[in-house]
Parts: C-alpha cells; sequence; structure tokens
C-alpha cells in the first residue's frame, strides 16, 4: 500500500488533479455529443464497453463475494449513468447535470446515517441545509412563470436528482463490500463490475428504444465514437486511475477539495460549447449547492483550526 503524505502536494500531483477536474467536467458535453446520435441505452451500453477494454484482459476478478459487483454494476452502471443520459436527453442541460450530480455527497451522507449509522457532523449537517435550500432554488425556477427558459427540464432536473440518488446508494454498496472483503482491491472491483451493466443496458435497448434507432451506432459518425472513447477511458479510466493515485498519496482532505472544479468546468464548458442557459433561480441553486460542498469538504478543517 503506498503511504500517505501530509506536506503539499506536488507539480506532477497538481497536474494530475488538474486533469481529473478537466475531464470530469467536461464529459457532460462529451455525453451530450454521443446522444445526437445514439439512445441513452446504447449509449450506457457503449460507455462500458469502452470501459472494460481491454483492461478486462489485463486485471484478475476481484477476491470478493459476486453479489457486491451485481448490486454496484447495476446502481452505479444501470441506474446512475443510465437515469443520467436519460435526464440529458430530457432537457438537463450539461452545465446543469454537472452541478447536480454532485447531491450525490448528500445523499451519500443521508444513505451512510440510516444504513450504516453513520455520524452526522456539523460540517456536513451545515452542507445538507444549504443543499436543501438550493434544491429548493431550483425548484422554483419551475414554479416561475419563465419556469420553462432557462435550460434544464423539470423532468431532467429529477431524472439527473435520482442519477445522484443512485450514485449514492453506489458509493453505499462499495463500503459494505470493504468492510465484508479483508483486502479489498479497488481496482479489480471497478473494472469488473463494469461488465454488469452492458448485458441490461442492450437488452432495455432491445426493449424499448425504436426499431429504427437500433442501428444507428453503425452509421455514427466520428464524433460519436470520439465521445464514447473520450467517456470510456478518459472519463473512466484514466481520470480514476489519476484520482485513486492522489488518495493512495496524500490525505483525503488534501484531495477532495479539488471535486470542487468539477461542476465549476462543467458549467463553463456547457455553456461555452453547447450555449446551455441558466436562469436566476439556478443560480442561485447552483451557488447553494457548491457552497455546501465547500462547507463538507472543507468545514472540519476550519473548524479544527478555529479550536
Amino acid at each position: 500500500m503506498s503511504k500517505v503524505h501530509h506536506h503539499p502536494l506536488s507539480g506532477r500531483d497538481l497536474l494530475a488533479a488538474l486533469v481529473v477536474v478537466l475531464v470530469w467536467g467536461t464529459n457532460f458535453v462529451a455525453m451530450k455529443f454521443a446522444l445526437r446520435d445514439l439512445t441513452p441505452l446504447q449509449l450506457g451500453a457503449g460507455r462500458y464497453l469502452f470501459a472494460i477494454l481491454p483492461l478486462v484482459f489485463l486485471v484478475k476478478p476481484p477476491k470478493l463475494h459476486w453479489k457486491w459487483l451485481v448490486i454496484y454494476g447495476l446502481c452505479q452502471g444501470v441506474g446512475q449513468f443510465g437515469l443520467l443520459f436519460i435526464s440529458l436527453q430530457m432537457g438537463m442541460t450539461a452545465a446543469l447535470a454537472s452541478v447536480v450530480l454532485q447531491t450525490q455527497v448528500f445523499f451519500t451522507a443521508l444513505f451512510g446515517f440510516a444504513a450504516l449509522g453513520e455520524r452526522v457532523s456539523r460540517p456536513l449537517l451545515a452542507g445538507l441545509v444549504l443543499a436543501a435550500l438550493g434544491l429548493g432554488c431550483f425548484g422554483m425556477h419551475y414554479l416561475a412563470p419563465a419556469g420553462a427558459a432557462g435550460g434544464a427540464s423539470a423532468l431532467g432536473f429529477a431524472l439527473c436528482l435520482a442519477a445522484a440518488a443512485m450514485w449514492a446508494a453506489s458509493n453505499i454498496v462499495v463500503r459494505r463490500a470493504q468492510h465484508s472483503t479483508p483486502h479489498f482491491d479497488v481496482v479489480p472491483f471497478m473494472v469488473w463490475s463494469s461488465l454488469l451493466p452492458i448485458l441490461p443496458f442492450m437488452l432495455l435497448s432491445l426493449a424499448f428504444d425504436p426499431p429504427a434507432a437500433r442501428w444507428h451506432w453503425l452509421a455514427a459518425p466520428w464524433t460519436t465514437w470520439a465521445s464514447l472513447a473520450y467517456l470510456g477511458w478518459m472519463a473512466t479510466i484514466v481520470a480514476y486511475a489519476l484520482w485513486t493515485g492522489l488518495l493512495k498519496r496524500h490525505a483525503v482532505n488534501r484531495v477532495a477539495p479539488f471535486s470542487l472544479g468539477v461542476p465549476l468546468v462543467g458549467i463553463s464548458t456547457g455553456m461555452l460549447v453547447l450555449g446551455d442557459v441558466i436562469s436566476a433561480w439556478q443560480w442561485a441553486g447552483v451557488a447553494m449547492v457548491v457552497g455546501a460542498l465547500v462547507c463538507v469538504l472543507l468545514g472540519g478543517r476550519l473548524l479544527a483550526k478555529a479550536s
């Protein structure tokens, strides 16, 4: 196991963190590009096909009960990304999706409290209050007279929020798997659990996608294939490997704050590349959610310095 350092991140580690933030922040735009030619279910299958190749031939299966792979693959794959892709197709903008999906931090806390009996700290409690206010602001956008303007549809927003909840559920599955496995190795777990969503996505596509759309992927332009490669290789393999490496070398409280950059990059690229529009109420919701993340990620450190 790599030694955890407590000194500041090196230039190389700062570059790795920057790459992760940029890749994860821009992958929502790649999803939007791919959805121009693929259905959400086809995109789900394609993303995971790229994600497992070629690692599935290089990484040995993890030594743990198979049920954890199945549950995680269904929650994180079919649940989180299936709902997210449908959300983006139903009107959710890439800019707002990058923010709303971060509410998984608070869903994880609530699920952890209910399922694992984890303690709710003061920074987390403050973050939950701010996140709730942020969701209220998003709700006001749809209740306002001009609620139809400003980007995301109400259904798209609801599905994206459900995707965040499924991400949180998959986080709880990982924790349970870690507790039940003496020598839990996260990389084999992630690679082999990525096999699980492919078949459900393909079967769901055959059942629900229009027959005329089933073979669109054969005639998809190179931009769609590039988007799939970006989502499968860069956003999953490269970014996750870099992030895991940072967590192995440095304390979590030094690495986690970099994730605050993901929604900022997501908003910027969504507006610049796709022309996403954000209303005043949605900007208020974004500010509340980002503030909530700051409370959770930095609040403990600030309280420790103040005491």
